[in-house]
């Protein structure tokens, strides 16, 4: 697995930190790793990125970010609105390649869901996967409303005969309602592809220390972590 994509089910649930969260277990595990940010909107050039972000909690990784936009939007309309270059699948697929030759394992993380555009020609995230011929990690908020979201990605994915590699949850509550502890069985049902993860709410907010001597308990083996899907469905589902 030279290269992981990660998406998710749209926006602000989670995909830095479990990106961040994969990073820091491959490390533990002594691989080299990579990020690669293939556009970053909503953010001045004096701020911190996702990718910046990532190498933060993470530890010593190599990151990369294509392009940046300052409006919180699409990046297609974020490159349109500032007059700024779009970023193209190919131009990911290239960056990605080429960071794969030099490291363990590169994580590419995109914005919003799987199909947000990139370039006026409708270039996607699932483009450029596609192009890697690359497994998609695809991260999922943990409450009601989750499961159909989710399966329409994965069902996307199918459909481009891209693998889904797993579903990880990127903020699991401290008091988890009805529906988000009923969702650890049902998610990877809709998904048809395992529960590989669940980070816990507030990881962002821990020292990188802490986040980094933490995060391979919340994936799975397959992530380099040691999480235990069954043990969780057990203590946090519903049977």
């Amino acid at each position: 697995m030279p290269v992981l994509v990660i998406t998710g089910t749209g926006t602000e649930i989670g995909k830095t930190m479990v990106t961040a969260a994969v990073a820091a277990a491959a490390l533990a595990a002594g691989r080299s790793v990579a990020v690669l940010k293939p556009a970053q909107t909503g953010v001045r050039p004096d701020e911190r990125g996702d990718a910046d972000e990532v190498a933060r909690l993470a530890g010593p990784v190599t990151s990369r970010e294509l392009a940046r936009y300052p409006d919180p939007l699409a990046p297609v309309t974020a490159a349109r609105r500032c007059g700024l270059p779009p970023v193209h699948p190919q131009d990911v697929a290239e960056a990605a390649a080429k960071l794969a030759t030099d490291h363990d394992l590169v994580l590419v993380e995109g914005a919003g869901g799987l199909l947000v555009r990139f370039d006026p020609a409708g270039g996607t995230l699932a483009d450029a996967a596609a192009l890697l011929n690359a497994p998609v990690l695809v991260v999922a908020p943990a409450g009601l409303g989750t499961l159909n979201a989710t399966e329409l990605t994965a069902r996307e994915l199918k459909r481009r005969e891209l693998e889904l590699t797993g579903v990880v949850i990127g903020s699991w509550p401290s008091e988890p309602d009805l529906a988000t502890r009923c969702n650890v069985t049902d998610l990877p049902e809709v998904a048809g592809a395992p529960l590989l993860g669940a980070l816990p709410q507030g990881t962002g907010t821990l020292p990188p220390a802490d986040f980094r001597h933490r995060a391979p308990a919340w994936l799975s083996p397959r992530l380099w972590g040691t999480w235990d899907a069954d043990g969780f469905r057990e203590r946090e589902g519903t049977g």
